[in-house]
């Protein structure tokens, strides 16, 4: 009886946070429309989620393609159609592969990020401080890591596909033989627009939820340096989470 009560506690504080999640989202979207518009912020927030996330999705991106292009080809060996390596590359990246590791790779950096810097702001009274000066805390601290989360990570999931692709591209053509122009023909008969963009489309979703999750796991955060901590763990491990459950249902609707 006693563990049955445990795990109606644990999924009753699971439905009210995400319940809480959503509220701040939606709290969040009223406010990006309200003046004054920070936008020095919110360009600090692109070149920390943008430019400072470059090298880890280019090195995870890169040896992506190469390790499923060598796996490609030794299944596709097996029935003589080395050919579709590069269309099954393809079309892997764009529809799953790049939005999610992107997104995880996002979410390690940049999703602990944010609510560590929001954490230490709350245990500190940073946040409280805000509210004395009159200066709405979402507006001033969630807005602009929601919104570049929503335009950098899907730049970062195009980048994803071009240098896995490249990888792709070495692995199958300068390693194990298969012909260029084949390589390059199944690719573009293959993958259509549409794959492109409904990988686009997930990435922007995951991009927001690890934006809002930090954010809210961060304001929420309490009990000093040990609770910050703890909010940063929550932090990453609920938006993996909650990108890999999007990601099956974005699938379902999509295809």
């Amino acid at each position: 009886m006693q563990r049955l009560l445990s795990i109606l506690h644990l999924l009753r504080r699971a439905v009210e946070s995400v319940g809480d999640i959503f509220l701040l989202f939606f709290e969040t979207l009223v406010w990006m429309f309200r003046p004054p518009y920070r936008v020095r912020l919110f360009v600090e927030a692109l070149s920390f989620i943008g430019v400072g996330s470059l090298f880890i999705v280019c090195l995870t991106g890169t040896f992506t393609g190469m390790v499923f292009a060598l796996q490609s080809y030794k299944a596709f060996r097996l029935f003589n159609a080395e050919t579709l390596v590069g269309s099954t590359v393809a079309l892997a990246l764009t529809r799953e592969l790049a939005p999610v590791l992107t997104s995880l790779m996002v979410t390690g950096r940049v999703g602990s990020a944010i609510a560590t810097e929001l954490g230490t702001m709350k245990v500190t009274e940073q946040i409280d401080a805000l509210n004395t000066m009159a200066v709405n805390p979402l507006q001033y601290l969630v807005v602009p890591r929601m919104l570049a989360a929503l335009i950098m990570v899907p730049i970062l999931c195009m980048y994803f596909n071009l240098v896995g692709m490249v990888g792709a591209y070495l692995v199958a053509v300068k390693f194990v033989g298969v012909d260029s122009g084949l390589f390059v023909a199944k690719v573009m008969k293959y993958v259509r627009p549409s794959d492109i963009t409904s990988g686009l489309i997930k990435a922007a979703v995951f991009g927001v939820t690890i934006a809002v999750v930090g954010c809210y796991k961060g304001i929420n955060a309490s009990g000093g340096a040990a609770g910050v901590g703890v909010a940063t763990t929550q932090s990453v491990v609920l938006s993996s989470v909650l990108i890999l459950v999007q990601d099956y249902f974005l699938t379902v609707l999509m295809f």
